[in-house]
Parts: structure tokens; C-alpha cells; sequence
């Protein structure tokens, strides 16, 4: 195997049509930092501290859905927690906040790992998991 020329990734670029209840999906209940605004695009950047997302508005309206059975694109975007306790408070804060859940914790196949999956205010799957290491 030789060396990989990438290093990880640096951003997630996500189109939305709810820009200010996406980025608070992030901030207000993720405890994510918004980094900066482009209010010409418009944009919102938040960070975790490990990786960013940029959520750009869409332009056209009304909004095409992706429909992760029938397109080619995103299926789903997965962050880590740190413990299977996280996983579980984010679950409840998640349901808390009106979230939509597509699913709550679960081993994923036979386990360690946990994991779960929601939909962000517009419409985006979010995986998170814990690896259980």
C-alpha cells in the first residue's frame, strides 16, 4: 500500500434550505462554534474543533430534496462521539429539540459500536456513532 496524499478532511460543504435552523441544529443543540458568516452567498461556518461545515443556502425555491434510494450524492454525514453516554445525550437533546430521528442508539452490526441517525432542520441524514473503543 503506498502513502495516501490526503490527510483527512478539512470541510463539509452541505446546501440547505433552512440556513439559520441548520446552523443552530450545529450550535444551539451540537455545542458546535459558528466560525464565520458570508452574508452575500449566504453562508454559516461551524466547527467542532476537529472539522468544519459550511451550509450554504440554496438558491432555487422551491427546494429539491435529495432522496438517498434514488440520487447519486450525499447519503448521510457521520461524527464521531466520545462515549456511548454521548451518544445517548445527544440522542435525548436530539428528540428534546423536535429533531427528527430516523432511528435512536443501536449496536451497529455486532457491536462494540453504537450509533444512530436524524435529519438536520433541512432535511440532511447526520450519523452519529460511537466506535466503542
Amino acid at each position: 500500500m503506498t502513502n495516501s496524499v490526503t490527510k483527512g478532511a478539512h470541510h463539509i460543504g452541505l446546501t440547505v434550505s433552512k440556513l439559520e435552523e441548520s446552523a443552530s441544529f450545529f450550535t444551539s443543540i451540537l455545542g458546535w462554534k459558528e466560525v464565520r458568516r458570508n452574508e452575500e452567498y449566504p453562508a454559516i461556518f461551524v466547527s467542532d474543533g476537529h472539522i468544519m461545515v459550511t451550509l450554504w443556502k440554496n438558491k432555487a425555491e422551491p427546494p429539491e430534496f435529495f432522496d438517498k434510494n434514488r440520487n447519486i450524492g450525499l447519503h448521510h454525514v457521520a461524527f464521531v462521539v466520545s462515549s456511548e453516554n454521548d451518544l445517548k445525550m445527544t440522542y435525548e437533546k436530539l428528540k428534546n429539540n423536535g429533531i427528527e430521528i430516523e432511528f435512536a442508539p443501536e449496536l451497529l452490526r455486532q457491536g462494540p459500536a453504537t450509533h444512530m441517525m436524524c435529519y438536520e432542520p433541512s432535511g440532511i441524514r447526520i450519523e452519529f456513532i460511537w466506535p466503542g473503543n
